[in-house]
């Protein structure tokens, strides 16, 4: 995602943006940025000492956290120190909550740290922003996408995930977190699938929970509105939800030690050992994807109960080379040269939907390919004041 972010960077920002990029291997991080039509530094940095990621990221004005998000507070801790906003990927729900904790420091320090600028949580949140304006009353939000991959593939998947897996195996392997009728609950992961119907060719997918961080943030964020009921759910492409399910049945995704003969493991990590030496499957083809982020409120417009339905179509940049990964690598990138250039005023530790506008910011959607549909599906009068 991070290589998404500097290449939609390289590509889209002003000659008066400088870009570094800040990563332990120097060597991926050139070839990573090599042929990208301008001039990009790499710096030597070790997230896990605080010298080192003050030293490498001194002089920066925003700084795009690429990493598996058990780094985030580390690199919000480095922000502060070198006087920089911030914006990350996604906390995991719980990750995230801490984050919020941090309110004021921020806020004192005139920064802005923004938590989960990608596709979901990311995008969704400002299409649920986007969606609450046009309501006097918002009872119910609900995230789900749906993603298909009609590429010729040439080698077997496993777990193949563009994705960390990490934050894939936590999705499959942890309480995912709901908000029902007003209170915060958790539900096993991947469970809860229901048939949703996507625009095609996404077409009928069975969306599953797993921890996500909108759950940590809608809710409270839509307060005002009245908002009692709030979920996430993803339907992980292909067979990935079945292969998930099944290595967490066998205890794979546990990361708790283990005895196994003499010595002691866990579970876990013999498991991205494992496919960390596994070939991994080859595009024989151009990628051919398609996905949907879909964010449905029902709430209450003009005293008659609505159910409106918003839908992010994406279909990749094939110009760069980047499939419907572009969801979660360009909103960073987009939302830093909203900053850079002033558009974003907030300060503190604030999520997407209090922070981005959506009109500026689906219009940058829109010129990567990118485009945010509305419907009504449903309107009948209000009855009473209850909700």
């Amino acid at each position: 995602m991070g290589r998404i972010t500097v290449r939609d960077l390289a590509e889209t920002s002003g000659s008066e943006v400088d870009i570094v990029v800040a990563d332990r291997d120097v060597a991926a991080a050139r070839r990573a940025t090599a042929g990208l039509g301008r001039r990009v530094r790499v710096a030597e940095v070790d997230a896990t000492n605080r010298r080192s990621l003050t030293n490498a990221l001194a002089g920066t004005h925003v700084l795009v956290n690429a990493l598996h998000h058990d780094f985030n507070l580390r690199v919000m801790d480095a922000a502060l120190a070198t006087g920089s906003h911030y914006l990350d990927l996604g906390g995991l729900f719980h990750v995230t909550r801490r984050q919020l904790r941090r309110h004021k420091e921020f806020s004192r320090a005139g920064l802005l740290a923004l938590c989960g600028m990608g596709s979901a949580p990311g995008i969704v949140n400002v299409m649920a922003r986007a969606g609450g304006e046009r309501l006097d009353r918002v009872t119910a939000i609900h995230v789900a996408v749906g993603t298909v991959d009609h590429t010729a593939w040439s080698g077997a998947a496993l777990l193949d995930t563009s994705y960390s897996i990490q934050t894939v195996l936590d999705e499959a392997s942890q309480p995912a977190a709901v908000f029902r009728a007003g209170r915060l609950a958790f539900v096993p992961p991947l469970s809860g699938a229901e048939g949703v119907d996507f625009p095609k060719p996404v077409g009928r997918q069975y969306p599953a929970c797993t921890l996500h961080s909108e759950v940590a943030t809608l809710p409270a964020s839509f307060r005002h509105k009245g908002v009692r009921d709030v979920t996430f759910k993803i339907a992980f492409p292909g067979d990935l939800a079945d292969r998930l399910r099944f290595v967490h049945g066998l205890g794979l995704t546990s990361t708790e030690p283990a005895r196994i003969g003499r010595a002691t493991v866990a579970p876990r990590d013999v498991l991205l050992a494992l496919l960390a030496t596994a070939p991994r499957p080859v595009a024989a083809g151009p990628l051919d994807q398609y996905e949907v982020l879909r964010v449905t409120l029902t709430g209450t417009r003009g005293g008659r109960t609505v159910t409106d339905v918003h839908d992010c179509h994406v279909t990749g940049m094939p110009s760069w080379g980047v499939g419907v990964d572009i969801d979660t690598g360009a909103p960073p990138s987009i939302v830093a040269q909203m900053l850079a250039a002033g558009t974003i005023k907030a300060r503190g530790v604030l999520p997407p939907e209090q922070v981005v506008p959506p009109v500026p910011f689906f219009r940058e959607l829109r010129r990567r390919g990118m485009i945010v549909r509305r419907k009504t599906v449903g309107a009948r009068k209000a009855m009473g004041h209850g909700l």
